[in-house]
């Protein structure tokens, strides 16, 4: 597994003319390509005669005077659809290109012309439970990055992410010392993390790009809350983000379910946590994450299984039954490219149905579910006996989703859509180490979220906007 560090980043990219700022270069060894061979290069001149045949070696196309008259704008265009981690390898040839990362015309040039990346992002962490207030404990994995007193929450001065990549099927690994203590990760869009404080009250939270290492701190919630089902969508010109569930800031308060609303968009428009319409009767939503198709956010609700939707432009709440609901055990939801998945293992004990793992995705019209896809039978057995009851959660990017049974770190499955193909994740190397304290602490979990790793995110600088039109204003 690969490991590239990330760089602080200016925020304010993409919305005002920043001066390029290229650091004090400092040498790197580079190794150049070899066993590389290129085809059916264009020519003007006709082809040699068959009897006299070129032999074009491979030094020959290596020629640094061939290299070195593409025009810039050529190359820049050729990095900017580099993957993020290989962008970040290439930065360590020369002064320039370690420079693109703060140069404003290349940042729009991506953001252009980049291919989106479904991949995914997780971390280590303690699950909420609504008997212990806990705090932001990710897991070193003993390597000697960052400071820790221990067992027990003690000071940590870095925390550490695990990126996925579906196409490849690889692992990656970021640190980003820049969080702060007492805020747990709650969902993603757009290259952004969500960030929220774990103490109970009026909530906190950043929005936070672990590639480039920006951190971007929203207004505090209006009402005081223990923990909320957070929803989040990023566009390159608009944030909106919503927070549903207890207002209550003790576990043994008796619920008042509301919802929240945050937005800002490039046209001037923007609204801060101002409060929904009422959420439908005989609500139970449990501490999770939403997720976000076609301007609605979704999420379970329990006792009986059931799925509530809202809409942005409408502010209007509604429940959408489950199917089989009376049958499901883990049920989760997935956004799949723009299609919402309901996942769920089906136990049909009194039927003749033998148990599975089924998916249904939610048709057009918004109300029935069809279902798409079951576990072979072979394979839920295995994976039954691996779950053991634990349960599981699932998160979906692109058409890939991944399914990973709760309290063992290294154990997941990967489903592509489009093939139909199941396939086991292998283990992630550096997290060999955290498998055994997972292990030992029920309560945590290696939490994943769908990623899309972006070197730059403009929807943070109208935020930082909002804070400085607010601070003008007293």
């Amino acid at each position: 597994m690969e490991t590239f560090n990330v760089i602080p980043f200016p925020y304010n990219y993409g919305i005002t003319n920043v001066p390029t700022f290229s650091p004090p270069f400092q040498p790197y060894n580079y190794t150049s390509l070899t066993n590389t061979s290129f085809t059916d290069f264009p020519t003007a001149a006709p082809p040699p005669p068959i009897t006299t045949p070129t032999i074009i070696t491979t030094s020959s196309w290596m020629d640094s005077r061939l290299w070195s008259r593409l025009p810039q704008p050529l190359v820049d265009r050729i990095l900017a659809f580099l993957p993020v981690p290989d962008f970040f390898r290439a930065r360590s040839v020369c002064k320039r290109w370690y420079g693109l990362l703060y140069s404003n015309s290349f940042l729009q040039l991506y953001l252009h012309v980049s291919p989106r990346q479904h991949w995914f992002i997780f971390f280590t962490h303690k699950t909420p439970n609504t008997t212990n207030i806990y705090r932001n404990n990710n897991l070193d994995d003993g390597e000697g990055e960052g400071e820790g007193e221990g067992e027990g929450g003690g000071i940590v001065s870095s925390s550490r992410a695990y990126l996925f990549d579906p196409y490849e099927v690889k692992w990656y690994t970021i640190s980003f010392p820049i969080i702060p203590l007492g805020f747990s990760p709650a969902t993603s869009s757009g290259g952004l993390v969500c960030w929220v404080s774990d103490e109970p009250g009026l909530k906190n939270l950043y929005l936070h790009n672990p590639v480039v290492g920006s951190v971007t701190q929203l207004p505090p919630t209006r009402r005081p809350r223990l923990f909320p089902s957070v929803g989040l969508s990023v566009t390159p010109s608009s944030v909106d983000l919503i927070l549903a569930g207890d207002d209550m800031i003790s576990p043994y308060a008796v619920k008042n379910l509301t919802a929240e609303t945050f937005h800002i968009d490039s046209n001037g428009f923007y609204s801060v946590w101002d409060t929904t319409s009422p959420l439908p009767r005989l609500c139970s939503l449990e501490s999770g994450q939403m997720v976000h198709s076609h301007g609605r956010s979704y999420c379970m609700n329990y006792s009986p299984f059931s799925v509530l939707a809202y809409d942005v432009s409408s502010n209007a709440w509604w429940k959408i039954q489950a199917p089989m609901r009376r049958f499901l055990r883990s049920p989760c939801l997935v956004e799949s490219n723009g299609n919402i998945i309901l996942v769920a293992a089906v136990e049909k004990s009194k039927l003749n149905v033998p148990r599975s793992l089924r998916m249904w995705i939610l048709q057009g019209c918004g109300t029935q579910w069809a279902e798409i896809e079951r576990m072979p039978q072979q394979l839920y057995a295995h994976f039954e006996q691996l779950e053991e009851g634990r349960g599981f959660h699932c998160v979906g990017s692109g058409h890939f989703i991944i399914i990973m049974i709760k309290a063992l770190i290294n154990k997941g499955l990967l489903f592509d859509i489009h093939t139909k193909r199941w396939i086991w994740m292998p283990s992630c190397p550096r997290n060999a180490n955290l498998s055994g304290e997972i292990n030992v602490n029920s309560d945590a979990n290696f939490q994943g979220f769908a990623y899309q790793p972006t070197l730059a995110a403009p929807a943070t600088a109208l935020v930082h906007q909002l804070a400085t039109s607010s601070l003008s204003a007293f």
